[in-house]
Order: structure tokens, then C-alpha cells, then sequence
């Protein structure tokens, strides 16, 4: 009886050893592949700060107007952006191809960028921003563009003290430009805070508040054009 009772406990214990077994690690997947961030566009037509006399008129209000920019690298579609400068009212075009056709008010000043976008990643890339005058009945002279790249930048937050404001303008005809600077703390600035010939003015600001301010750009022709409110706020 001893015997077997032997064979017996050894015959229990060996499956421990024999059924341990244990395979290899399985080997991680591999890691997706990185997509390189798309570059920008160049644009192309309508050029900047020129008349666009190239659309299709559709009727004495509109016209079809070709937009064209250069291919970017890294690209899969591109969003065209489009602002009125008149109304400041926007809107976004997405095609694959480097142009896009779209309807547009005529004897109307417009500014558009590009943005570049490609699949499997969230970066895009920006072009430069142009703006156009959209060809309307002939006019002996153009209003000037409104006033734009402003600083202090939209939303932007600076210290107070004496600042000073500055801005970019442009005319079609190539007139004399001057400005019309209003700054308060309501919005839309009532305020007129001087008058200059030249693309900035000096003023003096307060801690903790916000600001809004606009240019009225004038040619010496008597046309003008008013920029889009920009805001900023000082730290206390």
C-alpha cells in the first residue's frame, strides 16, 4: 500500500511541472504613422488690393468670380474664407482642387485666405489674407479698403499707459489715405480720439477694462470706408 500511494502523489504532481507552458509575450502593433501637418497655399486671383474685372456677370448685382491659389504640400482639401468688407458677413468653401467659382456681389470689396487641411490630422496651415474689389458699374473712384491688421489685436490683452494704435490701409486708386480713429468702452466707439495721415496714433489707456475701437479710412476723393470693430482689454 505504501507503493502506491507513492505512484499516486507523483502522478498528481507531475502535470504541474508538464502543462506550465507559457508562450512569448504576443509582439505590440505597430504604431500608426505620423501625417505630416499640411503647408500653406500661395494665392493667385483676385490679386490683393486690385479690381477684379475677370468674373462671369450673372445680373447688374452679381457676378462669378474663378478664385485660384498654388497647391500645398501635405493637402487633401482646401476651405476657401470669404468676407464681405462692406457687411462683414463670412462664408467658407471647401473643394479638393486649387479653384472654386462663387457667386459675389458686384462693386463690392472683399478679403479671403485659404486654409489647407489634410485627412488623419487635426493641423492646417493658413495662407496670407488678399482683398479685392469685385468690378461693378464704372465708378470714377474707388472707396478706399477698410482698415485693416489692426493692433492692439482682437482680444488681445496689454498693459495700460500710453499705447500706441496701429493699422494697415490700402486704395485701389492709389489716393491719399487718411483716418478717423474712435475708441470708447461701449460698443460700437462713439468716441473720436484724433485724426492722422499716417497708420497709427498715439493715446493713452486705463488698467482693467475693455476697449473698442475702429478707423473710418478717407481717400482725397471724399470716399470712406469703416473698419470692423476691434476689441482689446488692459490688465489690471
Amino acid at each position: 500500500m505504501k507503493i502506491v500511494y507513492k505512484y499516486l502523489v507523483l502522478f498528481m504532481v507531475l502535470p504541474l511541472f508538464s502543462c506550465g507552458g507559457g508562450g512569448d509575450d504576443p509582439t505590440p502593433p505597430e504604431p500608426e504613422p505620423e501625417v505630416p501637418a499640411p503647408s500653406a497655399a500661395t494665392l493667385i486671383y483676385p490679386d490683393n488690393n486690385e479690381e477684379c474685372t475677370e468674373g462671369v456677370l450673372v445680373s447688374e448685382t452679381e457676378s462669378q468670380v474663378t478664385f485660384e491659389w498654388t497647391a500645398s504640400e501635405n493637402t487633401d482639401s482646401y476651405t476657401l474664407l470669404l468676407t464681405n468688407l462692406e457687411t462683414g458677413a463670412e462664408s467658407s468653401s471647401t473643394t479638393a482642387n486649387t479653384d472654386i467659382q462663387l457667386m459675389l456681389e458686384r462693386g463690392t470689396a472683399y478679403s479671403w485666405a485659404v486654409v489647407s487641411s489634410a485627412d488623419g490630422t487635426n493641423e492646417t496651415a493658413s495662407s496670407t489674407t488678399w482683398r479685392f474689389y469685385n468690378a461693378g458699374a464704372a465708378v470714377e473712384n474707388y472707396a478706399p479698403f477698410p482698415a485693416y491688421e489692426p493692433y492692439p489685436e482682437m482680444g488681445k490683452a496689454i498693459n495700460a499707459g500710453t499705447i500706441n494704435f496701429e493699422w494697415e490701409g490700402a486704395d485701389l486708386d492709389g489716393d491719399a489715405l487718411s483716418y478717423i480713429l474712435y475708441l470708447d468702452t461701449l460698443s460700437p466707439p462713439t468716441s473720436i480720439i484724433g485724426e492722422t495721415d499716417t497708420n497709427s496714433f498715439e493715446a493713452t489707456i486705463g488698467a482693467d477694462t475693455v476697449y473698442y475701437w475702429q478707423v473710418v479710412t478717407v481717400d482725397s476723393a471724399g470716399n470712406s470706408s469703416t473698419s470692423e470693430i476691434f476689441e482689446f482689454r488692459t490688465n489690471p
